[in-house]
């Protein structure tokens, strides 16, 4: 049975077909909040069996997706934040109240190794989770992105440009004064929740990063490990725990 995973955020649709434990092969769609780029359902296989979606893009969005793959695919099923799932607990009174794909990239980093972890999520927000070494969610943070800070200043203020520069500790040209001052306040918030979620836990957890605007703070975090499949990933373990013949659901 052939199965796809589609990961639908703010600013674009991720997908891929789930290996032996791993998720490779990933597809990038960019869209506007309201329609794909034209021709995009050509990257997937004129047939499969099960889509998998985790969305947090709009109602009108998530509908144009499913629209495009039910002449696909057989069955579309839709993943929820849950309590408690693979190992992990979430703290949110209610969970739902939770974004699908934070739940995902917790199940995620939880799976990946023993041991406290800081999931930071850079897309059109900063979302910045601690999980304990038991998989117990601590709860967490969001932020505006350094994208999103970028855009609001040059909506603000058109003479600012929205993209270019290089972070530095004291940029010498705007551009890169914005890249510096964007990009450190997310870094400054990062470190700053390492140092509560080390004192909270008296260990300190390793920093996993996902999401487009990963790889441009990765320099400047230290150790932290990128991990771009991060959402994916859960979402495949999700799809393995679901037996799509029957619906049993496997618990952890």
């Amino acid at each position: 049975m052939s199965t796809w995973l589609f990961d639908l955020g703010n600013s674009r649709l991720k997908f891929a077909a789930p290996g032996d434990g791993s998720v490779g092969g990933i597809h990038h769609v960019d869209h506007d909040g309201s329609r794909f780029a034209d021709g995009w359902e050509q990257q997937l296989p004129p047939r499969f069996d099960t889509a998998w979606i985790a969305s947090v893009g709009a109602p009108g969005l998530t509908t144009a997706l499913v629209d495009g793959l039910c002449s696909r695919c057989r069955r579309v099923s839709f993943v929820r934040t849950q309590r408690s799932f693979g190992g992990v607990r979430i703290a949110y009174a209610d969970p739902a109240r939770l974004g699908v794909d934070r739940f995902l990239a917790l199940l995620a980093a939880h799976a990946r190794a023993s041991g406290p972890s800081l999931v930071v999520g850079v897309g059109t927000a900063l979302t910045i989770d601690l999980l304990d070494a038991d998989g117990v969610h601590r709860g967490g943070r969001i932020a505006p992105s350094p994208t999103l800070m970028r855009d609001s200043l040059h909506a603000r203020a058109p003479q600012l440009p929205a993209r270019g520069g290089s972070y530095a500790a004291f940029a010498d040209e705007t551009a890169s004064a914005l890249a510096s001052g964007c990009e450190g306040a997310a870094l400054a918030l990062i470190a700053q929740s390492m140092q509560a979620a080390t004192a909270m836990l008296g260990t300190t957890p390793r920093v996993l990063l996902h999401g487009g605007g990963a790889p441009a703070l990765l320099p400047a975090s230290g150790d932290a490990i990128i991990a771009p499949a991060l959402v994916l990933e859960g979402l495949a373990l999700w799809a393995r725990a679901l037996d799509p013949a029957d619906g049993h659901r496997t618990h952890g």
